[in-house]
């Protein structure tokens, strides 16, 4: 039973990245629309591969507490028998696969800040470097056997640290690393609908990302199932209710955007804290991504194109606090109690493992794009970028005249 479930959540995760490039893809101009989905089918390929042969192995294997060793490169002893560590209920080869299916979102998230000028050489180059030096890291850090993050007790129950920290952070030193689109002011949507399909399946497929990462069917992932939902619907009524109020309309895309904001926020949390808990965070969720897309992203002046960092980076932060403040052995005894339930030392906990996770992520992904600008140009030219990249990076036209 644990392995059918388990099999099935891997297929929900899968199907986010076609999700964010949906997603993704109707929020550009319609002249960028396939270039920012071939950022996420991209990362499908790339990371795919580079996950079997040595990542996996990185971010899981038995290591130090920092990363993990070689001794599953190519899969090596990672067959169909349990891994006791990880879980003794299901195939190890099928929790590989689960993992790898986070490891190729996170990339897809990040392309989001940068969507409309990178150039797509550099991306490639990127994604590897990034993927092996940032994301495997950290994945052994909060996940992985012996990571110092897990040994200190901080808890990510489905990726706030992992998968939403490091790609929203990721995404704000590209932004401001390659610079403010040329018509970044006048840049609108092309097509909502069809962003509006590709975060319901977002939606759809998160309850995989976080009911699965419970690694079998039990109170944990029933308790993890019903806050998601709650989080998510809090979610938009937090951003909707903001944006109402100041913009004095609610709008088809801050409505899915709250609702990505909630998920994000519920994700660190989603198997520790009770139901009443997840509609505090996906509400306050809504409201502060909403601050951080509309004022913070205009104060700062960085173009974070489709507010990877305003959505993950934010929404990561803020739900691996809620973590720290909610927690409760009374939903998942493997857990801990937070400081509402008389445990303060679980949020200084939270907040060491958000800064290192920013620190780290940020300043590793900072020296990768020096190096890479050493031998390749990381954003486009001038003429690229006003033709649109569809048409002059990839020699194709989403729509026809």
């Amino acid at each position: 039973m644990e392995s059918v479930f388990m099999f099935f959540c891997t297929l929900l995760v899968w199907l986010m990245t076609p999700g964010i490039a949906l997603f993704y893809g109707g929020m550009v101009r319609r002249k960028n629309v396939l270039s920012t989905a071939m950022y996420s089918f991209s990362s499908m390929a790339i990371i795919s591969i580079l996950w079997v042969i040595v990542g996996y192995s990185l971010a899981f294997a038995p290591g130090n507490g920092f990363i993990g060793s070689f001794d599953w490169t190519f899969l090596h002893n990672v067959g169909f028998a349990a891994n006791d560590t990880y879980s003794d209920a299901i195939p190890h080869i099928l929790f590989m696969m689960f993992q790898m299916t986070f490891a190729i979102l996170t990339v897809a998230i990040i392309s989001g800040a940068f969507a409309e000028r990178m150039n797509f050489s550099a991306y490639l180059i990127f994604i590897i470097l990034w993927s092996l030096l940032v994301y495997s890291p950290v994945a052994h850090w909060v996940w992985g056997d012996g990571g110092w993050l897990r040994e200190l007790g901080a808890l990510d129950f489905a990726g706030g640290n992992v998968v939403h920290i490091s790609s929203g952070v990721t995404g704000l030193v590209l932004a401001i690393m390659i610079g403010r689109r040329k018509e970044a002011d006048s840049a609108s949507p092309h097509n909502l609908p069809l962003a509006l399909i590709g975060g319901i399946l977002v939606w759809f497929g998160w309850y995989g990302f976080n009911v699965g990462s419970a690694l079998t069917i039990d109170n944990v992932a029933m308790t993890a199932f019903v806050n998601t939902n709650t989080a998510a619907a809090a979610g938009i009524i937090g951003w909707g209710l903001v944006e109402w109020l100041i913009n004095k309309k609610p709008t088809m895309l801050g409505t899915i955007s709250g609702a990505i904001a909630g998920l994000v926020s519920i994700t660190p949390a989603a198997g520790f804290v009770t139901v009443p808990s997840s509609l505090i965070i996906g509400f306050l969720g809504g409201a502060l991504c909403f601050w951080a897309v509309f004022w913070l992203k205009g104060k700062v002046k960085y173009d974070d194109a489709l507010d990877a960092f305003g959505l993950h980076g934010i929404g990561g932060i803020w739900g691996g606090i809620a973590t720290g403040l909610f927690a409760t052995t009374k939903v998942n005894e493997a857990g801990a109690d937070g400081l509402f339930y008389g445990n303060a030392s679980l949020v200084v906990k939270q907040l060491i493992a958000i800064g290192s996770t920013v620190a780290y992520v940020a300043v590793v992904t900072a020296l990768i794009v020096v190096v890479i600008k050493l031998f390749l140009p990381i954003r486009v030219n001038e003429e690229q970028e006003y033709k649109g990249l569809d048409l002059t990076l990839h020699g194709e036209k989403a729509y026809q005249e």
